[in-house]
């Protein structure tokens, strides 16, 4: 039997249409209800195409070119700002990196610097205020020496100042006094007497000074006899 519905195969007798008349091919049938269609064959690419390339695997698919719009989902490239290098940051974001902080002190680097705060009071406030300032956080001996230290020499600059301006007070009227009263003498052995006076205060801190640096390099606090601890 055959099917009323399949297409009759056309007549070789029958004349082909004119020229401009639809021909009289039936179309193609879409599938009756519960009738499953046939699978479409993927189309092959023309002679002289090359079919196109899928990432393969570890890949990353190509970027947008310039003006094109990326995907649904995809995240543009972020271009650098004017006058900024590639993969520089941008100006104005924090930086995070960040500096390593001071290593504390060994033992014996911790006595060195304290027995030296001590020594270079020698040479007046400027060793003992450096020491204290580089190496206060770094170890708690040269800390606690180093300001001790510190505090002696902001004491004995103020006796020196003080004493400067005494003894030059005294010195001018002992001498005014002498030279008044004819005494031409004397005024060698004045001047020489208020020159010693006015060096004191540095001898006696070339002496504490250098008390303190040799206790403290036996591993031995030291306080020094008046000392007006003006930093705690």
């Amino acid at each position: 039997m055959t099917d009323p519905n399949a297409s009759q195969p056309a007549d070789p007798n029958q004349p082909p249409p004119p020229h401009g008349q639809p021909s009289q091919t039936p179309p193609p049938q879409q599938p009756q209800y519960g009738q499953q269609q046939p699978p479409q064959q993927p189309q092959q690419p023309q002679y002289g195409q090359q079919p196109p390339q899928q990432p393969g695997y570890g890949q990353q698919a190509p970027q947008p070119g310039y003006g094109q719009q990326p995907e649904y989902g995809q995240q543009p490239p972020q271009q650098p700002g004017y006058g900024q290098q590639p993969g520089q940051q941008p100006y104005g974001q924090p930086q995070y990196a960040q500096a390593p902080g001071a290593q504390p002190l060994s033992p014996q680097d911790d006595k060195t610097w304290a027995m030296w705060s001590h020594f270079g009071g020698v040479l007046s406030i400027l060793p003992s205020l450096i020491i204290y300032l580089v190496f206060k956080d770094r170890g708690p001996f040269v800390r606690q020496e180093a300001k001790e230290a510190l505090n002696w020499q902001i004491t004995i600059l103020i006796v020196m100042i003080a004493w400067g301006i005494v003894t030059g007070i005294l010195s001018g009227i002992i001498v005014a006094s002498m030279i008044a009263g004819g005494s031409f003498a004397a005024l060698t052995g004045v001047s020489a007497l208020f020159t010693l006076l006015a060096w004191l205060p540095y001898i006696l801190n070339l002496i504490f000074s250098i008390v303190g640096g040799v206790k403290v390099k036996g591993g031995q606090p030291y306080r020094y006899p008046v000392n007006f601890r003006f930093i705690k």
